[in-house]
């Protein structure tokens, strides 16, 4: 199926080189050739590693004390290279830095945090947004335009059984996100974002080049199922919270980071 029928998800605009900097990845790899978002794995490790933990702490805590329950050290060693490969488990990483600051808020958060986390650091991941995000509520889950976009994004690198297990693995995180449901048979349903979710799509948006209005537009927002008015409604709930300050005049909006993004130049 021709992906073009799909609306457009736009994730990033103009200059790549401050998503980057923040943690995003770009490219035609990805983790999702062998796993999932590996919900699970992630909030092991960081109910066993406190937030204040450095990137060798969290892979001590997954390699030598197995706070994860692996059966071989080649196992555990592997689990800690998927997961610092989707988050970066690294508070020099501005991505994974905002992401621990979030994650014990509101466990309700933690299930679209993960993937919006994912989805900036996977390429593959990102590329299987648009066809999941445009499918209305409540239909069915279709594998081939799924395929066609990552067909279209990554060209002839990888072979059709590759290609085919990233499918299976990428339905299981949009599974594991909440954004699809059912076993063999999947279907769409909304998700329910927390205003730490929207501060989180407001920082990644930022990252990703995005300003003014377009903000609350862009596909950082669609990921959460999030309209514009409802996104500025959580982004003023956020602000409630104290994660973000934020100030809307008319067409003028003003949206300071710093209080989750410390230390991090040009947002």
């Amino acid at each position: 199926m021709d992906t073009s029928a799909y609306q457009m998800i736009p994730l990033t605009s103009g200059d790549r080189s401050a998503a980057l900097q923040a943690g995003f990845r770009f490219g035609a790899k990805g983790t999702h050739t062998s796993r999932t978002i590996m919900l699970a794995e992630l909030r092991g490790l960081l109910q066993a590693a406190g937030p204040h933990c450095d990137r060798s702490d969290y892979v001590a805590a997954v390699i030598e004390e197995n706070c994860l329950a692996k059966k071989t050290v080649a196992t555990r060693r592997l689990t800690a290279q998927r997961l610092t490969e989707l988050y970066g488990l690294d508070p020099s990483i501005p991505i994974f830095r905002v992401l621990r600051k979030l994650w014990d808020l509101d466990e309700r958060s933690r299930p679209l945090l993960a993937i919006q986390c994912a989805i900036a650091r996977d390429p593959l991941l990102a590329a299987t947004a648009q066809p999941i995000l445009s499918l209305p509520i409540g239909s069915d889950f279709l594998r081939e335009p799924v395929k066609a976009a990552l067909m279209e994004s990554v060209g002839e690198r990888l072979s059709e059984s590759i290609l085919n297990k990233v499918v299976r693995n990428a339905a299981s995180s949009w599974t594991q996100s909440g954004h699809l449901e059912g076993r063999a048979l999947k279907k769409r349903r909304q998700v329910h974002p927390t205003p730490a979710n929207v501060a989180y799509s407001l920082f990644l948006a930022r990252c990703a080049g995005f300003r003014g209005a377009e903000l609350f537009s862009c596909g950082w927002m669609v990921l959460l199922d999030c309209s514009p008015s409802m996104a500025r409604d959580l982004a003023f709930e956020a602000k409630r919270l104290g994660l973000i300050d934020l100030r809307m005049a008319a067409d003028v909006i003003e949206l300071n980071l710093d209080r989750l993004s410390s230390g991090i130049q040009g947002l």
